[in-house]
Parts: C-alpha cells; sequence; structure tokens
C-alpha cells in the first residue's frame, strides 16, 4: 500500500462517522475521545497509513493526527524533543538538524508519524541498538476512560513501559518525548558477501559494526552485505573506486529483460519505487535516490535498478526458474554497485523497499555479543533450503537485521530477565509487480504459502514473532495467533490495562481482536 502525501494525509482527518474533523490540538483530540467514549463508537487512531497489514485502521470510525504535526520543543542540553503525535519522522528531523541532534536509528522509510512509529515498535538494525521505543522518555495518552496521562518512568512507571508499544489499543498518544543523540556522519560499506564467509565472520561483523544488514538473493550464493559506521573526526574515508558506469551496472538485469520481452512492456504497478541505493557505485544514490516508478512505457535505458527487477518479475512472478535468473543477475548488479559513501546517519540508513508488495517480518533471539547462540544464521539456512527444497519463487531480497533489546513487554524484541540478548529480524517479500486482478491473488496465495514455512516450522522452533505492523490477523486461526501470542506476550496485563482505559473497547479493530480477545465480562 503506498502511503499517502503529507498534503493528501492532512486532507484526509478522520474522526468518529467518518467526518473531517481531524483534531489540531490536544484539547479538540480530547474532545474527540470523549464524544466518543460517551457514544460508544469506534476511534482507532490512525498516523501515515503506511503499516502493511492496515493494524490501524478501522471502517467505523478513525481519527486521523496529520494535523497535529508540530515539534512542540528541543531540549539541547538533556538532547530531548518532544513532538506531537502526528509529526512525521523527517519533519522532526530536519528541525533537530539546527540543534546538531539526531534519532538514535532509522527504520527503512522515514514517511511514517512518530506515533505509529513508536506504537508498533519499529526498528533499524545495529545489534547494540533497541527498537525506537525505548527511545521514548515521555508520553501523553488520552483514554476514553481515563482521561489523559502524562506517562514516563518516573510517572506510573509499568503503564508506561506497555504503553510504549500499545499498537493504539490504550488510547491515543498525542504527544512523545524522545532521546536524541548527536547529529552524525556514516561511512557506508556495501559489498556481496557468499554464506561460507558470512558464517566466519558474522559474529566479529555483528560486533564492530555500529550498524549491519543482509540481504540474502535466494538462489544464488550472494549475500550481500551493508555496514554503517560512525565517521571518525579527522579521518579520511575511502575514496570511491568507479569500476563500473551506470550503464554497466545494469547491464545484467537489462539483457535479462530483453531477452525476456524484447518489445516495450508498460511499467508493473506503480509504487514507492525509487531506486535502492546500491553503495557509492550507483550514481546519484542517497537513501532511496536513483529513479523512480511511473516511467509507463519507457524504455529499458531509462529504467532503475528497482523498474528493471519489477519488469523482469513480472514476465513470470510464479515461475521458481524465472526468478532464480532474475535474482542472479540481482546479484551481479550488486557485484558492480560495491562500494563506499559518506553521509548523514538519516540519509542512509534509509533504503528503498521497492514497489508494492506483500510483506512478513519475524523476530527471534540469537544470544548475545559476548555469547551469540547462531540462531540467525541457522534460521536463514533452513529457510533457504526450505525456498530450494519447495521450489518457492522467492524474489530477492531476504532481508534481516538486528537490535538489542526493549524493555517495552510488547515489543517483539522483549526479553525479560535476559536484557542483553540480541534479536535477529528476518523480512520475506513477494512484489505485485502487474495490475491484472487474477495474477495478484495468484502471487497473493503463493505468498502465503511461503508464510506458512516460516509459521508452521521456523517460527515456533526459534520462538520469533511477527513484527505488529506485518502480522496478517485475517489470515491466521484466531485461537492459535491468539493463544500463541499469549505465550510470548503479558497479554493478561495488555487486556486488564486495555479494560481500565477504554472499557468500551472503542480504541480497537478487528485486528487488534483477533490478537488479543478480551473476556465479555
Amino acid at each position: 500500500m503506498q502511503a499517502p502525501s503529507p498534503v493528501e494525509a492532512r486532507r484526509h482527518c478522520y474522526a468518529t462517522g467518518m467526518r473531517r474533523t481531524g483534531p489540531e490540538s490536544l484539547e479538540e483530540l480530547e474532545q474527540l475521545v470523549a464524544d466518543a467514549h460517551a457514544a460508544g463508537g469506534k476511534l482507532r487512531c490512525v498516523g501515515s497509513y503506511l503499516s502493511p497489514n492496515g493494524l490501524a485502521f478501522c471502517e467505523e470510525g478513525q481519527v486521523s493526527l496529520a494535523l497535529m504535526d508540530r515539534v512542540l520543543a528541543v531540549d539541547a542540553a538533556r538532547r530531548q524533543v518532544t513532538v506531537q503525535a502526528g509529526a512525521r519522522v523527517q519533519e522532526v528531523v530536519e528541525q533537530l538538524r539546527p540543534h546538531g541532534l539526531t534519532l538514535q536509528n532509522y527504520a527503512s522509510i522515514r514517511e511514517q508519524s512518530i506515533g505509529g512509529f513508536t506504537q508498533v515498535g519499529a526498528h533499524g538494525t545495529g545489534a547494540a541498538i533497541p527498537p525506537v521505543d525505548e527511545t521514548i522518555v515521555g508520553l501523553t495518552l488520552v483514554t476514553p476512560g481515563q482521561g489523559t496521562l502524562r506517562l514516563s518512568a518516573d510517572a506510573d512507571p509499568e503503564l508506561f513501559e506497555l504503553a510504549r508499544v500499545g499498537l493504539g489499543a490504550l488510547g491515543v498518544v498525542a504527544e512523545v518525548t524522545l532521546q536524541c543523540v548527536p547529529a552524525h556522519q556514516l561511512l557506508e560499506h556495501t559489498f556481496v558477501s557468499t554464506l561460507k564467509e558470512v558464517k566466519r565472520k558474522h559474529a566479529r561483523w555483528l560486533r564492530d559494526n555500529q550498524h549491519i544488514r543482509y540481504m540474502w538473493i535466494p538462489y544464488s550464493d550472494a549475500v550481500v552485505v551493508v555496514t554503517n559506521n560512525p565517521v571518525r573526526e579527522g579521518s579520511k574515508p575511502p575514496q570511491p573506486r568507479i569500476t563500473y558506469t551506470e550503464d554497466e551496472r545494469r547491464a545484467p538485469l537489462r539483457a535479462l529483460l530483453a531477452e525476456a520481452a524484447p518489445d516495450p512492456m508498460p511499467d508493473p504497478a506503480p509504487g514507492p519505487a525509487t531506486d535502492q541505493a546500491r553503495g557509492a557505485g550507483e550514481a546519484g544514490a542517497g537513501a532511496g535516490g536513483g529513479g523512480g516508478g511511473g516511467s509507463y512505457g519507457a524504455p529499458i535505458e531509462e529504467l532503475s535498478g528497482t523498474q528493471l527487477r519489477d519488469r523482469l518479475i513480472a514476465v513470470n512472478p510464479l515461475d521458481r526458474d524465472w526468478i532464480a535468473r532474475v535474482n542472479q543477475a540481482d546479484a551481479e548488479h550488486w557485484r558492480r554497485s560495491e562500494g563506499y559513501r559518506v553521509g548523514w546517519s538519516d540519509q542512509l540508513l534509509g533504503f528503498d523497499c521497492g514497489g508494492q508488495q506483500w510483506v512478513l517480518e519475524v523476530a527471534f533471539p540469537t544470544g548475545t555479543l559476548r555469547q551469540p547462540s547462531g540462531a540467525d544464521l541457522a534460521f536463514m539456512e533452513e529457510l533457504l533450503a526450505d525456498l530450494m527444497m519447495k521450489g518457492i519463487a522467492a524474489p530477492a531480497p531476504i532481508e534481516q537485521r538486528w537490535t538489542a533489546s526493549s524493555r517495552s513487554p510488547m515489543s517483539p524484541a522483549s526479553a525479560p530477565g535476559a536484557p542483553d540478548t540480541v534479536h535477529s529480524w528476518v523480512g520475506i517479500i513477494m512484489y505485485l509487480p502487474t495490475e491484472d486482478a487474477a495474477q495478484r491473488t495468484a502471487i497473493t496465495d503463493a505468498f502465503f504459502d511461503y508464510c506458512r514455512l516460516l509459521q508452521d516450522d521456523l517460527m515456533p522452533r526459534y520462538g520469533a514473532t511477527e513484527h505488529w505492523a506485518k502480522i496478517e490477523a485475517h489470515r491466521l486461526e484466531p485461537a492459535s495467533v491468539s493463544a500463541r501470542l499469549a505465550v510470548r506476550f503479558p497479554v493478561e496485563r495488555f487486556n486488564a490495562a486495555r479494560a481500565a482505559l477504554d472499557p468500551k473497547n472503542i480504541m480497537a479493530n478487528d485486528v487488534v481482536d483477533i490478537l488479543f480477545p478480551r473476556s465479555k465480562a
């Protein structure tokens, strides 16, 4: 699902009854919540419309905080910023820049609202860096049952930690205070490795790099490794070596597309498709820079790497052998794009996720930095072998990232009693590079077969749980998923807080009620 622009979001502010009355102040929001509570009508809070599973949506009643998007205060001495929850990550970053501050970490995109960004426990990568909810030091929660609560580690600490990842089910998060870090530049290194080399060097790479992610290329031996580390003051970063021209880098993808479709094809379904940053070599590549979707009918020479890949997948998206060839061409594209680049952390840590797609991401513990369990690589080896055995047309990449633990009880990276635990996050995808309804249905069915590889076997054995914004509740058996989550999370405590703060259950939607059914009593 493509996110609306900031302007579009501001034009679509809905409250109870889907009226265009999005609040512009805390007082207006408090009145909306009070009115909905008195009427017993639903009032689900939505942010930037970015959760792949529609976690925030509720046809019966929504309220957007798009007009509550101000940065309220910057405390440079404490390195803290207080913002209204509707402010987008990118907007907050720009207002922090003059103060020499930035956020600790970033997810793949920066269009999220701060409220949604934190309520689902979003994350970046870095084995010593926790998910973003850990950076919350205070929040203002507007609840139907108990009014407006100002929570922190000093003011109701247990509820504070529970509400940091509250999925919008405890009340509307109106304001958030975040702990920031000094603005800093990073040196990014992108290179292609192999499974054998990764297994030999992984523990050291995880310890030595502030940020690291892998992009596994199914049906090849390629593992794209992207590291980011602070630029030391006075140091001279490596100079980029331009080994290949832009045309030479994309040549493997272009050649395969020319072979498969010598006549011009229409572009696949448009999405937020800017070419994925591919090291220093990709001309003009910033975070998510270098091209875009929407060049319908354009010749091959004008297509970005992302557009080339999407067109290639569209040729035969469910044929394993064809997707394997596409992946191998993509791996060669990455080899020709190896290199270094330097930039501010918010510019380098984001990356393009491609066009329209289905996605599932799971998190699981993998020991500590001092004593890694090896679960992260074992999980990937099993997954890649299963894909091969079952012949699943799995496109690249399968992304793998890491975080430290979170103290928020509802975070997928929570680790009660084991705060040093490192968590690995693995994301699988299938693209929807066509507008043909029958083909999109077939891809969707194939994707959920793909998901069952993880859900039926790997997830139980590795103690994995889904990212809250990517769990497809309607595709799961309700009793089974709620029972599984009750083992992993303090669901009784979460539901007790829901009952106290939202006695009429107006803040929940069907996704929340499937995952955390509340007793009718």
